[in-house]
């Protein structure tokens, strides 16, 4: 601040907050030019600054990816464990374990607000290492969960890091990278979330014969990644230009839901929430339906987990195709459109998959197309950041994102409360129609029209 001449007390501090929020979320800035660089277009031409902090993002997200899914995979056997019930299929094991997950969506959405929130006021880089810091403790310490309460309690811990470092992630790559390669950033960012889930997979296939609290000691595995954040990971240029240029007088919370923001806000809050409570619903019961399908019921443990980890494994794969299709569509009609798009598809591939029912064999192969449209989530990578004013960043992207979490965890409690036991096929169909909504609210999106259409460009 050295330099800068001190601002009177009552003067230009309103005029400053009121033109930050305000501001065009698509016009160019000066902070914003120099995190980008010159806007390279090879790999290449990237800087080390650009590099670290894009290889700071990617590993951050596929950690998340581990970290999160470790629970859904070991969910019912876990739960029985903890409720000392032998019967995965006992009623009482679904509904605890629905109202864990539940807590960790509730969980992940209050950290996207608070590590949002402080990742606008101290920095990225910090903010980065306290949610990676935040997740790896507290999926460590459910290995020790005695009661369901207890895991309860470390989901929801845990959780408040992982929806954090998505919203920190997203914006420092948003500030750092060159702004037309956003599409691709979104489906390689969205694709370490996947191979962090398969990552899940395979330390779920080596523990198999393991009693099923060992997985979550996996999760310990990120708290290495903050040593070397804190280190070589700076701070973006751009929010650097942002703090002076407010002089102190940063825009709060309050301010999503003021001026030209607050219809964004409120567009982005709607699309997530729907969207997000029929996937988690998916991501959560497809699971339990495996489980619980006639032929599979009677299989010993360590198969039905063997069986579980293989849908994973095909879900994720078709979800990393599925981001980078999206990326591509986006390319040419934009991010609105293809929300909508990818909205529909998964409605259609949900109901495809659930419409009838199946025998594990053809069930595994049909997972793979709401597997693909899973893509849809890796626009909102890239796409939400920018909407927001640069202080007001991470706090608006984690916010409208994550919010969408608490209905979601609202709508897995109500899918696990009210279906027959054991049979959540039905569940998982009525969930799909929920894209339909989602669908009809994408078109109310804005658009980021600098980067519409998109130009050829070479990336490598």
């Amino acid at each position: 601040m050295k330099g800068i001449p001190p601002v009177p007390s009552g003067q230009l501090v309103k005029p400053r907050i009121t033109q930050l929020i305000t501001e065009s979320p698509s016009a160019p800035s000066s902070a914003a030019a120099t995190g980008a660089g010159t806007e390279a277009t090879r790999l290449r031409d990237l800087s080390p600054r650009q590099w670290k902090s894009g290889v700071a993002a990617w590993l951050g997200w596929f950690f998340d990816g581990l970290d999160m899914h470790l629970y859904t995979l070991v969910a019912a056997p876990f739960v029985a464990e903890l409720l000392q019930i032998s019967n995965t299929a006992d009623p009482r094991v679904g509904r605890h374990a629905s109202i864990i997950q539940a807590s960790f969506l509730v969980g992940w959405a209050l950290g996207g607000g608070f590590f949002g929130r402080i990742g606008d006021r101290l920095g990225r880089s910090r903010a980065l290492c306290l949610t990676v810091l935040t997740y790896a403790l507290f999926t460590g310490l459910s290995f020790f969960a005695q009661t369901w309460w207890h895991l309860l309690i470390f989901r929801f811990l845990s959780a408040l890091g992982i929806g954090g470092e998505w919203a920190v992630g997203a914006s420092l790559l948003s500030e750092t990278w060159p702004k037309r390669w956003r599409p691709w950033i979104a489906a390689v960012l969205q694709s370490g979330v996947n191979l962090g889930i398969l990552l899940a997979v395979f330390a779920s296939l080596l523990m198999a014969r393991q009693p099923p609290r060992y997985l979550f000691l996996v999760g310990i595995l990120p708290a290495l990644l903050v040593l070397w954040i804190r280190r070589a990971v700076p701070e973006s240029e751009e929010w650097h230009a942002a703090k002076i240029n407010v002089r102190g007088a940063e825009p709060g919370v309050i301010d999503l839901f003021r001026g030209d923001v607050k219809r964004i806000t409120w567009m982005v809050i709607l699309v997530c929430s729907v969207s997000l409570t029929a996937h988690w619903a998916f991501m959560f019961w497809h699971q339990q339906h495996l489980r619980n399908l006639p032929e599979v019921l009677l299989w010993t443990p360590e198969r039905k987990n063997q069986l579980a980890s293989k849908a994973m494994y095909l879900i994720m794969v078709a979800s990393i195709v599925g981001n980078f299709f999206a990326a591509w569509i986006a390319r040419f009609i934009g991010y609105r459109r293809t929300i909508a798009f990818m909205c529909l598809g998964y409605f259609v591939a949900m109901l495809g998959t659930y419409s009838s029912a199946r025998d594990h064999s053809s069930l595994l192969y049909w997972l793979i197309a709401p597997g693909f449209f899973q893509g849809l989530f890796a626009l909102f990578t890239m796409y939400l950041p920018p909407l927001f004013p640069t202080l007001l960043r991470t706090t608006g992207a984690g916010f409208c994102y994550n919010i969408g979490r608490i209905v979601a965890a609202a709508g897995t409690v109500f899918f696990g409360l009210f279906t027959n036991v054991g049979d959540y096929r039905l569940t998982l169909f009525y969930a799909g129609f929920l894209f339909l909504p989602a669908t009809v609210i994408a078109f109310f999106l804005p658009e980021l029209p600098k980067e519409r259409p998109y130009p050829a460009e070479t990336v490598a």
